[in-house]
């Protein structure tokens, strides 16, 4: 297969921090008078990355369909096309404020996308016969990750009550997800090095669904939405534990994984100062909103670095049981 078809769906996953990075700064725009041009940068930066991989996706299924059923039938990278669906949504979200009737077209591609794909998947899931090792955070992003954004769609078009919906499924799926996940970590050997970086998932349920509670729900904050911020906070310290051993193979494009979780939870916090927070919250939004922009600057120039050297895709991945 040629190298530009052998992008995986994982990278999709760059759409979801630039995106999210400019959903950040458009809450900064609005809550602290930051500049508005930085986050539409951002955006526009996100769209562009996924019409390109868009394209590349197609034609991984078009040119070298035997790569791309096999991406399909692991274990593990599978659940990364589950990406697909939401990075559009996500870029629907984006293009909304210029366009609506071309942001509810690709929305509603985007979340027929990501409903299909979750139906399947979960119904393999459902079915058994599954190697606990292959038990990572990537089973997240099916359902939860895109019960969440759906939700964050469905608010952004003015239909709330139905976000109401995604965003249970979205929540409860987290739950019953995250019990199994626990248990396969505590209970099974580590994963090997090159997967560990998925890891970096974890933080995305507890703060993109803040993100999401905040998008269905309106005045002031509540205990529902500290909650899910507080056992974000806990994620990102457990995880900064974890760096050294979550990168002994290095760090890779794989580092995306910790970008949707980050920049939502900067997102959510600046919201919730926008709606009134004068507690805690509102001392350590600037501190994340910063820390979280200099990462993610420094995500994005490592990639950078990565694709001139020519390292920026991955190894073939190293399971290879199915289900």
């Amino acid at each position: 297969m040629s190298k530009p078809l052998a992008i995986p769906a994982s990278f999709f996953g760059m759409v979801l921090g630039l995106i999210g990075w400019g959903n950040s700064w458009r809450a900064a725009h609005e809550v602290w008078g930051g500049p508005a041009a930085v986050g539409e940068a951002l955006m526009l930066a996100g769209a562009f990355v996924w019409a390109v991989l868009l394209v590349l996706f197609a034609a991984k299924w078009l040119a070298a369909r035997s790569e791309a059923i096999g991406e399909a039938s692991h274990p593990v990278q599978c659940c990364f096309i589950g990406l697909v669906g939401v990075a559009t949504m996500l870029v629907a979200i984006a293009a909304h404020p210029y366009s609506r009737p071309v942001a509810v077209s690709l929305f509603a591609a985007g979340s027929a996308f990501t409903l299909i794909f979750a139906l399947w998947r979960t119904g393999i899931l459902w079915q058994g016969a599954r190697d606990p090792a292959a038990t990572t955070p990537v089973l997240y992003l099916p359902t939860v990750a895109g019960s969440y954004v759906t939700a964050i769609g469905l608010a952004t078009f003015g239909l709330g009550d139905w976000g109401r919906l995604a965003f249970g499924a979205g929540l409860l799926s987290w739950f019953a997800i995250e019990s199994v996940l626990l248990h396969r970590l505590y209970t099974v050997a580590e994963m090997p090095a090159p997967l560990r970086p998925v890891l970096g998932i974890q933080l995305a349920p507890p703060t993109v669904g803040a993100a999401a509670y905040l998008s269905i729900t309106s005045g002031p904050p509540d205990m529902i939405v500290y909650g899910l911020i507080g056992y974000g906070l806990l994620q990102v310290l457990v995880l900064a534990r974890l760096a050294r051993w979550i990168f002994a193979a290095g760090v890779t494009a794989s580092v995306w994984a910790f970008t949707f979780g980050l920049t939502a939870l900067s997102t959510a916090m600046v919201k919730l100062v926008g709606r009134g927070d004068a507690g805690p919250i509102s001392v350590l939004a600037p501190v994340v909103f910063a820390f979280v922009s200099i990462v993610m600057g420094v995500i994005v120039l490592r990639t950078l670095w990565l694709l001139v050297r020519g390292r920026l895709l991955p190894a073939p991945p190293a399971l290879s049981v199915t289900r």
